[in-house]
């Protein structure tokens, strides 16, 4: 029996009220553990890194994400599911085989993304993403369809801002 239990067991509450009690923090355990398993942070847990602060290790894998290839790459694999890598080369046009390399190996390192080679002659190798790699994947994906929403009323305003300050 609890503190809090005891304490009640002298005023006369009613039993339906420890057992709503132990339904309430068993639902709670089993949110957390269920938050947990899905690699979400809990609500209540304080932020071990801060993005801004300048030497936070934070910082370098936040600009190792934002750079201009490894979101594309995150979101083609999320889009299309496990691809070579001229497949993913032909998803994420424009960007070189040697800057495509380079971006896969960083995610891959990051725990992102899991790189498979087949026995096969010749070796066969495939890109998909972890549980990490889709959490993200799944956050970058509404920011990527509302850009192409949005791009004709930015490049709009660049156009404006570009003919009154002179720039081409």
């Amino acid at each position: 029996m609890t503190t809090e239990q005891a304490a009640r067991a002298g005023t006369g509450q009613p039993a339906e009220q420890d057992a709503k009690e132990v339904r309430t923090a068993q639902e709670a355990r089993d949110a957390k553990e269920a938050r947990d398993a899905r690699g979400e942070p809990d609500e209540s847990d304080e932020p071990e890194y801060d993005v801004f602060a300048q030497l936070c290790p934070s910082r370098a894998v936040f600009a190792e994400l934002a750079d201009k290839w490894s979101m594309l790459i995150l979101m083609s694999l999320l889009g299309c599911g496990p691809q070579r890598f001229s497949e993913l080369q032909r998803g994420v046009g424009g960007v070189s085989r040697k800057m495509l390399t380079q971006s896969l190996r960083n995610l891959e390192r990051s725990g992102l993304v899991l790189r498979t080679v087949f026995p096969e002659t010749p070796p066969r190798v495939v890109y998909d993403l972890l549980p990490l790699g889709r959490e993200l994947a799944e956050l970058l994906a509404p920011v990527g369809r509302w850009t192409e929403h949005r791009a004709r009323r930015m490049v709009a305003a660049r156009e404006e801002f570009d003919a009154v300050h002179g720039e081409d």
